[in-house]
């Protein structure tokens, strides 16, 4: 029996990955580097660390934490008229608090992103009984840490606990946590996510049920 849902947030909640994206570009830019939108395709999901590193190193820089500083200005100063939540996301939200169930967010990105996200598509971070960042975790995604320390503060066992999430580094992370996994396919196609474990997979957040979570 599902008791708990964990949320990742870019991607599921929020419709930011094309936001970081463009605030990634711009940053790397002022390295000297002239990086691509795909050329970031292989680390969504992974936080930020690993989505600007892994670029930069694939252009031949040395990763500092100095470039993630500035993404993230980049990335707040260009956020309001950017940012949007996915169709159907309060109302699901709405829906399985109505029914008791646990809310979490389990989130590879920073604090202050993920804080700043919700807050952009109308979301009270009091909605959830836990909230857990990349900051919070020794690995991040594809490692179980995010969604194990999620239900760890939850108070609900890992199997009583589904996961949503977008991307197959998330998916992987979910299921080595021991949980059910739904899959909106908003950043990789649903074949991709179900080969990588996604019990179910769905076009977009709009189309998720209940059921589809395993909540009865």
């Amino acid at each position: 029996m599902i008791r708990a849902v964990i949320f990742d947030m870019d991607g599921v909640l929020t419709d930011s990955e094309p936001v970081i994206n463009e605030a990634a570009i711009r940053g790397l830019r002022e390295y000297g580097i002239a990086p691509q939108p795909a050329d970031f395709e292989p680390f969504v999901g992974m936080g930020e660390d690993r989505y600007i590193g892994g670029v930069a190193a694939k252009h031949g820089l040395v990763y500092r934490p100095e470039m993630k500083r500035r993404v993230y200005e980049i990335y707040l100063d260009i956020l309001p008229g950017l940012l949007r939540g996915f169709p159907g996301v309060h109302e699901l939200l709405a829906d399985l608090r109505q029914r008791g169930l646990a809310l979490a967010v389990g989130s590879s990105a920073d604090r202050i992103k993920v804080e700043a996200n919700l807050r952009g598509i109308g979301v009270d971070l009091a909605w959830f009984g836990a909230v857990v960042t990349g900051e919070d975790v020794q690995a991040r995604k594809p490692a179980p840490d995010l969604f194990l320390a999620a239900a760890e503060r939850l108070g609900i066992p890992p199997a009583q606990c589904c996961v949503v999430e977008d991307a197959l580094s998330g998916v992987a992370a979910a299921k080595a946590a021991g949980m059910r996994c739904a899959a909106v396919a908003t950043s990789f196609p649903e074949p991709a996510l179900r080969a990588a474990g996604a019990d179910v997979t769905r076009p977009a957040l709009a189309g998720l049920t209940p059921a589809d979570l395993g909540v009865a």
